[in-house]
């Protein structure tokens, strides 16, 4: 089968089960998602992925708790899916029925010392609901991502952030182009930097190293720009919490040291909510 032809079949059940969760509500959509992932995702390749990944994270953690925690993740994983289409819509009283912001001052306080700011985060409960928030709190980000290999399936995921960003620029060369215009002029740029970037720098997460992508920590300490983390957690099955926390000290530290504190917070994070971040990814080289 032709790359082409594999990637139209792909998109064309992407855009089938999208506009199937679209067209229903989101209180129905969400736990159909939930249930289908719970039900598939431990068949699927990348469920010995994520075994080995929280094995690795929480050596102590027994069988059971472990079983329990992927089911878990596919839950939360399943219901992202199932949310997906709607994120677009909550706006207004249906943007505060849903998710309660926090932290947000330290927002505002980055905007009135006129400086540009980095709203930093992972894939954390359902990661989507970042880029929503801040638009509907008057800081719409510019996005950094990593696009899939599929280019139809790209184009699902643009369509699904398209009111929710000040624009979508990939990882790499034009996508740091972009940061830095947006930090200069005083706006908000968007990441998730807890994906594996073999071209990276080595930094220990967990106890392990992880290749890191070190380009946020390089433009805040060359802008002045502010390191702001942010999370999503979900607190109820269609409530979500957006936390933002004071920004990071970037002050005569070194883009490495910056990574590892953004690392350390991640591993904090996770051990509060397990199952809600994404095992799935080949975050650290094979052992």
């Amino acid at each position: 089968m032709g790359r082409r032809v594999r990637y139209l079949l792909e998109a064309a059940g992407a855009w089938l089960i999208y506009g199937l969760f679209r067209m229903l509500p989101m209180r129905v959509a969400s736990p159909f998602g939930g249930w289908l992932l719970r039900k598939i995702g431990p068949h699927m390749g990348v469920h010995r992925v994520a075994i080995a990944n929280l094995q690795r994270a929480f050596p102590e953690m027994d069988s059971a708790t472990r079983q329990q925690t992927l089911q878990a993740m596919w839950d939360n994983l399943g219901r992202t899916l199932g949310e997906l289409p709607h994120i677009p819509r909550l706006r207004g009283e249906g943007f505060r029925r849903h998710i309660t912001p926090t932290g947000w001052e330290y927002v505002d306080n980055a905007k009135a010392a006129g400086k540009g700011l980095i709203l930093f985060s992972g894939h954390f409960a359902n990661w989507e609901i970042m880029p929503r928030t801040a638009s509907e709190m008057q800081t719409p980000m510019t996005l950094i991502y990593r696009p899939p290999n599929n280019p139809y399936v790209d184009a699902l995921i643009r369509r699904s952030r398209k009111y929710s960003s000040a624009g979508m620029y990939a990882k790499g060369r034009e996508g740091g182009r972009q940061v830095l215009k947006t930090i200069l002029k005083g706006g908000a740029a968007g990441m998730l930097v807890d994906q594996k970037m073999n071209d990276g720098i080595e930094v220990p997460f967990f106890g392990y190293p992880a290749m890191t992508a070190p380009a946020m920590a390089e433009i805040a300490l060359k802008t002045g720009a502010a390191l702001l983390p942010a999370r999503v957690v979900r607190v109820a099955p269609l409530q979500f919490r957006v936390d933002i926390s004071p920004p990071l000290e970037t002050a005569g530290k070194s883009p490495a040291e910056i990574m590892q504190n953004v690392h350390t917070l991640f591993e904090q994070w996770i051990r509060e909510y397990p199952a809600q971040w994404f095992w799935v990814h080949r975050r650290w080289p094979k052992m």
